[in-house]
C-alpha cells in the first residue's frame, strides 16, 4: 500500500556546495540519498514530493561539513498481510515461484499454488493446469495475496498465495 508521510533527515553538505543554490544542492542530495531506499519502519521510499522545512545548519567540528535538518514529504510503499497485489513472475522452480511487485520480492510456495497446477520442467520451467489452459512462467503477470511479511532494517520480504478466489494469472506473455 502507498502512503504519503512526512519524514526528517540530517543532511551533511560540503562547503564547496554553499552559495546561491544551496537549497537546490540540499534537495538534489536528499533525493539522490533517499529515493529508492527502504527502511523497515516506513517501507520503500518511492518519491520525495515536497520539502517542508530546512533548518539552520550546524558546523561539524573538525570536518568543515555542515549538517542541515530537513523535513520532507514523500510517498512510501509498504506491503501488508492480507493485501492483494499484482506482480510479475521473475523465477519459477519446483519449490514455487518468485514475483516482483515494484521493489518488493514475493515468494509463492508450491503449497500455496492451486492443487490442479503441476510443475513442468524444461527450457522454460512453469506451473500448468492439467488441461493446459493456464500457465505460470517467467514474465507472467499474477494477482496474489500476501500472507506474511518479514521486515529487516533495509529490506522487506513477503510470502504470497494464489490459492484463493480471483487470484492467479492475469496476463500470460505467450498469448500476448
Amino acid at each position: 500500500m502507498f502512503f504519503h508521510i512526512v519524514l526528517e533527515r540530517n543532511m551533511q553538505l560540503h562547503p564547496r556546495h554553499f552559495g546561491r543554490n544551496l537549497r537546490e544542492n540540499l534537495v538534489s542530495k536528499l533525493m539522490k540519498d533517499v529515493e529508492g531506499t527502504c527502511s523497515g519502519q516506513h517501507g520503500f521510499v518511492v518519491a520525495i514530493t515536497g520539502i517542508e522545512n530546512i533548518g539552520k545548519g550546524m558546523i561539524r567540528d573538525g570536518t568543515g561539513f555542515v549538517s542541515f535538518p530537513i523535513k520532507y514529504q514523500c510517498v512510501v510503499f509498504r506491503p501488508f498481510k492480507g493485501e492483494i497485489l499484482e506482480a510479475v513472475v521473475t523465477m519459477v522452480n519446483k519449490m514455487g515461484f518468485f514475483a516482483e511487485a515494484g521493489p518488493v520480492q514475493i515468494f509463492v510456495s508450491n503449497h500455496l499454488i492451486p492443487d490442479d497446477m503441476e510443475f513442468q520442467i524444461g527450457d522454460m520451467p512453469n506451473y500448468t493446469t492439467s488441461d493446459g489452459s493456464v500457465k505460470i512462467q517467467k514474465d507472467s503477470e499474477v494477482r496474489l495475496k500476501i500472507i506474511g511479511t518479514r521486515v529487516d532494517a533495509t529490506e522487506i520480504f513477503c510470502i504470497g498465495t494464489i490459492k484463493d478466489d480471483f487470484l492467479g494469472v492475469i496476463n500470460d506473455p505467450t498469448t500476448a
